[in-house]
């Protein structure tokens, strides 16, 4: 059975990859000053960073419509005998459902697969279905091991202000860090697709020495790693932790370093850098 990958823009995947990959992305969409805009193809993180410090209200954002899906769909099965569509957490939009609700049309011949992730956690479950698939294993193999990942994968980030997850409802547990002291930095994960607080440091040396040190005790006994980079609008925060992970002695190798998108960088805001981690 051929199977197909669909997944949606906030997998973070960049466009020369997914083409190369032959991954269908279905884009989220971003309302900025009354305009609609489609996540990675119509607008980027600079763009809104820029409209939100000259006035512009803060962005929304909103799922894929079930018609999106069914497009995406009846273009994937025209090649494949199945769909397997990854996608962001059900807990942080409504893309699951919609894509759900594409999926009756196409009876027994789409999976929905809820990634209780976002961004690049979203991606490295879509870059090793792709893997697997591609050296022969069944889809039920494939989404056993996609399961695995998403019980058991390491993901930490810091943002500069808490202002971009409030205003965009998706704050979750890091509720009780607002208000901290100037100069202290919140450390966030995601915890069953909910983003919750995760620790606090002052200054940002000490808040990639903290991910750090919870990457370590993470990675305590596992042989081969996985890590996969994120940052909105400056690399040099997330190039700082990135060489500190990877000199750190550990199993890890870098899998992929990718700038969020615009639908995800809506929510974070600028600033942002962190990095998820699976095992083999």
């Amino acid at each position: 059975m051929k199977v197909a990958l669909v997944t949606d823009s906030t997998a973070d995947l960049p466009k020369p990859l997914r083409e190369r990959l032959g991954v269908r992305v279905v884009p989220l969409y971003v309302n900025l000053g009354g305009r609609i805009y489609k996540d990675w193809e119509e607008i980027t993180p600079e763009e809104i960073f820029k409209k939100v410090r000259e006035g512009e209200a803060f962005p929304t954002t909103s799922q894929p419509s079930p018609e999106d899906f069914q497009r995406a769909y009846q273009e994937a099965l025209q090649e494949a005998d199945h769909v397997l569509s990854i996608h962001i957490s059900a807990k942080l939009s409504g893309t699951v459902q919609s894509a759900l609700l594409a999926a009756q049309n196409f009876p027994e011949r789409i999976t929905v697969f809820d990634s209780q992730a976002a961004s690049l956690g979203i991606g490295m479950m879509v870059l090793r279905a792709h893997e697997l698939l591609q050296a022969g294993q069944a889809l039920p193999e494939v989404i056993r091991e996609l399961e695995r990942i998403r019980q058991d994968h390491f993901v930490r980030f810091s943002v500069a202000t808490l202002e971009f997850l409030k205003r965009g409802g998706r704050i979750g547990g890091a509720q009780a860090l607002l208000g901290t002291l100037l100069g202290i930095k919140p450390i966030l994960t995601l915890r069953e697709g909910r983003v919750e607080a995760a620790g606090r440091a002052r200054g940002e040396r000490k808040a990639r020495e903290e991910i750090l040190k919870d990457f370590q005790a993470w990675a305590r006994g596992r042989e081969h790693i996985r890590a996969f980079f994120l940052y909105s609008a400056e690399e040099g925060a997330v190039r700082e932790l990135k060489e500190m992970v990877l000199s750190s002695g550990l199993p890890v190798e870098e899998a992929l370093a990718s700038e969020l998108g615009a639908v995800i960088a809506s929510h974070t805001g600028p600033g942002t850098y962190g990095f998820y981690a699976y095992s083999l």
